[in-house]
């Protein structure tokens, strides 16, 4: 057991990944703070979070430049809810002071790898669209064809097939436009950045992506398969178009550093995900399985697992369970080498309303290490 993350950093790690078994122990996101505090000093350049990558370009301008006021980029910067964490904001703000004085090469970066969406429901993509419109200089009447906003934002357009907008004609037109689009903003590259700039133009590459990434899948929801199947491709899609994103941002931070990654360990765990939502059934390839089978060794997952909380009404575990085997040897929070962790059983006294996710033995064995908190309020 160790408490030095640089032990579990292999040399060839370009995303190290640490996953937090639920979103509602705030232990975790405090502990990310002093880990990415720790890898920022051993050459990490970068952090990305399960949030929306478009929404946190905002995010990046305040901390790389100071662009904007924390309060505005917590409240604008962050999709899902994330930017009402305590935690968050005091990454944000550290980071914005970590950059202050040094040169951009130094700085810290932030990015979202989320697409603008939730598995149940998704917007519309009219708003990337014309940004990236309008950064091109093309006459083309989006909001035309796209209609009203509420019409792809509700939850029927994505939960039934008969109700959904992917296989209209509307839809179909504006999926050929962005295609045309994206060729377009590659073609006119050197006459675009020489008449803005290399980050304008990305940002635009950025909301052209997402856009083209909610077309496809409003097309994805019209696809009339049994229910789990249906919503299992879904949260397949989802995570592939986190995948894509992830791969940009190392694209964008190869030359500066690895990244670190912070999501749930259901998107970043190497083997498949299974999910159960009342009497609904889900199994689909996450974003780690995805980028694990890309990048091999430069991929690195770390489990978030968790003893007891407060915060979530979560007991103490049985002393069988993997993480009742944990909780016997760390007295706060400890890393340990997945493949050292005992054969034990899958913990049973959580509930949905916790959102935790219990270890088990197929995520332990695709698992580069486990970290360990005790207690949430000792962290």
């Amino acid at each position: 057991m160790s408490q030095d993350i640089r032990d579990f950093v292999p040399a060839s790690c370009d995303l190290l990944a640490f996953g937090e078994p639920t979103h509602r122990e705030p232990s975790f996101g405090r502990l990310r703070n002093e880990l990415f505090a720790r890898l920022a000093g051993h050459g990490f350049r970068s952090i990305a979070m399960e949030t929306d990558r478009v929404a946190a370009l905002a995010v990046d301008d305040f901390v790389q430049e100071g662009k904007g006021s924390l309060d505005a980029v917590m409240s604008e910067g962050f999709s899902h809810g994330w930017g009402e964490i305590d935690a968050n904001r005091r990454l944000v703000a550290w980071m914005r002071e970590y950059n202050e004085g040094r040169p951009p090469h130094e700085r810290l970066a932030f990015h979202g790898f989320d697409a603008p969406m939730e598995t149940l429901s998704a917007p519309s993509p009219r708003a990337y669209l014309e940004h990236a419109r309008d950064y091109m200089g093309l006459d083309l009447d989006i909001a035309a064809l796209c209609g009203d906003d509420r019409r792809w934002s509700r939850p029927e357009a994505v939960m039934d097939p008969a109700q959904s907008i992917g296989a209209t004609p509307e839809a179909g037109r504006l999926r050929t436009i962005a295609d045309d689009m994206l060729l377009a903003l590659y073609e006119r590259a050197p006459k675009l950045i020489a008449a803005t700039s290399r980050a304008e133009w990305s940002r635009a590459e950025i909301h052209l992506t997402a856009a083209i990434g909610l077309l496809r899948y409003h097309k994805r929801a019209t696809q009339r398969l049994e229910r789990d199947a249906r919503i299992s491709r879904l949260a397949a899609a989802r995570d592939a178009l986190m995948a894509q994103n992830l791969l940009a941002v190392r694209n964008a931070e190869d030359r500066r550093g690895p990244t670190f990654v912070f999501a749930h360990n259901t998107h970043l765990q190497r083997n498949p995900c299974h999910m159960s939502m009342g009497d609904i059934d889900l199994t689909w390839f996450g974003t780690g399985s995805v980028i694990a089978s890309l990048l091999d060794e430069r991929y690195a997952f770390i489990a978030g697992s968790l003893g007891r909380s407060e915060t979530i009404k979560l007991g103490e575990p049985e002393p069988d369970t993997y993480e009742g085997g944990m909780q016997s040897r760390i007295a706060t929070w400890g890393l340990t080498p997945a493949a050292a962790i005992p054969s034990a059983r899958r913990r049973t006294d959580t509930v949905p309303e916790q959102g935790y996710f219990p270890l088990d033995q197929a995520v332990l064995d695709t698992a580069d290490a486990v970290l360990h908190i005790s207690d949430g309020a000792t962290v």
